[in-house]
């Protein structure tokens, strides 16, 4: 669901969007740190808010990393 806020933002298309790993963080909702794979040697993190069920709002991009590779560390930012 944020391939497209992503695309958008970095005004490019990416013929791989592969989640790897994630890790979640509890907020006044959920924060999602996931590592994606773009590309056979590119990775991103993407951080993804989903708010509470009752807000009934879809996940929102709200920052992210270029130029990870499959080692880096997935952390807060």
């Amino acid at each position: 669901q944020v391939k497209p806020q992503f695309e958008s933002r970095e005004n490019r298309t990416y013929g791989i969007f592969k989640a790897i790993v994630y890790k979640t963080q509890v907020v006044a909702g959920i924060n999602y740190f996931i590592k994606v794979q773009v590309s056979d040697a590119e990775y991103v993190h993407l951080r993804v808010f989903q708010s509470l069920p009752q807000e009934n709002q879809g996940p929102s991009l709200v920052s992210f990393q270029t130029g990870k590779t499959r080692d880096d560390p997935l952390t807060y930012f």
